[in-house]
């Protein structure tokens, strides 16, 4: 999980689990560029300099000067572990939108049909849906250009843009014998990691997707939108789905930890460095007055996720259900190198309440149950991928020291979303998302969901059985 930042912190998306980008499975940092104390290698720079030269003058094909360097600085980050990395601009783009859950767009769910780009739906009180844009359009051309041929992911590049400026979309519509022509200014779009639904009367479900700047606060209205539908009254038990969460930003999993844990250590970081040793308590008032509380993981669950679910278990807080986690347990800094891109490495190791260092390990729930789906699969023809799997994973990193939040000492807490680290990780698997077949029961759409409320509404009976 973890990366800290001077100025501000954000979250990687990407990452190595079955993907592409490097932004998604650490926590990150934003740090100033300082003086270099060390003395450089002339012998090996001048090694690099015979390289480059001789790629210059011999290579089949000519290469500029930029394209190389810029090669030369991934390969070096690279080498290192599988998240530390040179982010472009616009992978630095991506990272920041990630973190915040904010971006100029129209505001408009997006897939791909037939080469062309169909409305899945609009996003209440955004330009898409003032501008009136439906389920179902398809969109075939923006501004001028046409979306035959294009990726789905550039045509969402042209769509976002700069707050205030207009783009044209030429739409196809059910019922319309002609194209639309449809004109939507740009503005800001947040992103939502946090919902919820009732399962059953003073049961609830919270499903957080990533860790945001903004997630503690979703989670805080979620929780109360639960209360009102069970009629004000407290909840008698909360499933939070954690599930193919792959991680994001390191504040925000503290804050989540916090809003159920009253006192206690919540998670610390040890690095090399003075400023990569952070330490985070909880404060007072659980959200949930002391009700219980089931926490759903499974191997797509990473860093901030890793966080928040080792603090639950290890302060017994909340059991845990589901499957090994990911095992992302360092801690990633962005360092800008311009005001357009950026370097991301890893600083640091995060260690859960009980001393845990997570990396390469991973949570292991207090009661293991994989998916229906898992179960009739061959054992030996699937094998998820974590973070043990990756080649150039640190290792372990255990703390010797063995903490925990009766004799760790008290360190000052980093102030403020900019300087919160954030997280990421986790591999693709089943994802805890709401089954559209209405006639299907809780058990055949989610069994593991299903048997996460089954333990609740045990702990509620023996909660409110008196012993003689």
């Amino acid at each position: 999980m973890g990366i800290q930042l001077r100025h501000f912190t954000l979250i990687a998306i990407g990452f190595t689990v079955g993907l592409g980008l490097s932004i998604g499975h650490s926590v990150l940092a934003d740090k100033e560029s300082s003086v270099n104390p060390h003395p450089l290698p002339l012998e090996e720079l001048r090694a690099f300099s015979e390289i480059f030269d001789k790629i210059k003058k011999d290579y089949v094909e000519e290469v500029d000067d930029r394209t190389m360097l810029e090669n030369a600085i991934r390969g070096m980050l690279t080498g290192l572990d599988p998240h530390s990395a040179y982010l472009n601009v616009d992978e630095f783009k991506d990272l920041k939108v990630g973190t915040t859950g904010e971006f100029g767009g129209l505001g408009i769910e997006v897939t791909m049909e037939d080469g062309f780009v169909k409305v899945v739906s609009p996003i209440d009180d955004t330009p898409a849906q003032r501008a009136g844009l439906i389920a179902g359009d398809l969109i075939i051309r923006l501004d001028d250009t046409p979306v035959k041929g294009m990726t789905l992911n550039a045509a969402v590049k042209i769509m976002r843009g700069k707050v205030g400026t207009p783009i044209l979309l030429t739409v196809v519509r059910k019922g319309k014998s002609a194209p639309l022509t449809v004109k939507v200014v740009r503005d800001i779009i947040k992103t939502k990691s946090v919902r919820s639904k009732t399962l059953e009367k003073g049961f609830g479900y919270l499903r957080i997707t990533n860790f945001q700047t903004r997630t503690k606060e979703q989670v805080y209205t979620e929780i109360d939108k639960l209360k009102k539908e069970n009629e004000g009254k407290a909840l008698k038990g909360l499933v939070l789905d954690l599930r193919n969460n792959p991680g994001g930003v390191l504040g925000a999993a503290v804050g989540v930890s916090d809003a159920f844990i009253n006192k206690g250590l919540i998670v610390y970081t040890k690095g090399r460095a003075e400023d990569s040793e952070l330490k985070f308590n909880a404060k007072p008032d659980d959200i949930l007055d002391g009700s219980p509380l089931v926490v759903l993981i499974n191997g797509g669950s990473a860093s901030a996720s890793e966080i928040v679910a080792g603090a639950l278990q290890d302060q017994k807080r909340a059991l845990i259900m589901g499957s090994k986690s990911f095992g992302k347990g360092s801690v990633q800094t962005i360092f800008p190198m311009n005001s357009e891109t950026a370097v991301k490495i890893t600083t640091a190791r995060y260690y859960t309440p009980s001393g845990r260092s997570i990396q390469a390990e991973g949570i292991v729930p207090d009661i293991e149950l994989e998916p229906l789906q898992l179960q009739q699969r061959e054992k030996s023809s699937f094998r998820r991928l974590t973070e043990a799997s990756l080649t150039g994973h640190l290792e372990n990193g255990s703390d010797p020291e063995e903490e925990s939040s009766e004799d760790e000492p008290q360190k000052e807490e980093s102030k403020g979303d900019d300087e919160s680290p954030t997280i990421d990780g986790g591999d693709e698997g089943e994802n805890g998302d709401d089954a559209t077949e209405k006639e299907q029961t809780l058990a055949e759409k989610d069994y593991v969901l299903n048997e996460a409320l089954t333990l609740l509404k045990g702990l509620d009976i023996l909660s409110n059985r008196q012993i003689y």
